[in-house]
């Protein structure tokens, strides 16, 4: 009986760590959508200049074709907003003037995201 109830409170613990993991990620992924969205930057995909609007729906193809591969926010980042999957060149965004990967702009955002939510996790490697 004691190892049932162990069995069974491990079990919940595990589960409401996935819920609560995954709530933080959907809450950051929704935040950098509506960022890329409402930019006024231009997203530069394959030499190409896209309004946010534009970028975004592209990026939410992404997202949906690699959801079984994102586990964190960082993942979502570098598997769907940061090169062509075809070309293998890397998304570029133009802000005032200046010309940067998208990779370094969304990361940037994501980190002032969690400091305002008083979270800081990173974990985004170049792959």
């Amino acid at each position: 009986m004691a190892h049932s109830y162990i069995r069974l409170t491990t079990c919940l613990i595990l589960y409401l760590s996935c819920i609560c993991h995954s709530h933080g990620n959907t809450t950051e992924i929704q935040h950098l959508l509506t960022f890329v969205k409402n930019t006024q930057c231009s997203y530069i995909r394959n030499g190409t200049q896209h309004t946010g609007k534009d970028a975004v729906e592209h990026i939410k193809k992404k997202y949906d074709y690699f959801a079984d591969d994102i586990e964190t926010t960082e993942d979502f980042i570098r598997l769907s907003a940061t090169k062509s999957t075809i070309s293998g060149k890397p998304y570029r965004v133009i802000c005032d003037g200046k010309t940067t990967s998208s990779a370094n702009w969304l990361l940037n955002e994501l980190a002032a995201f969690r400091q305002s939510q008083g979270t800081t996790q990173s974990s985004f490697t170049d792959h």
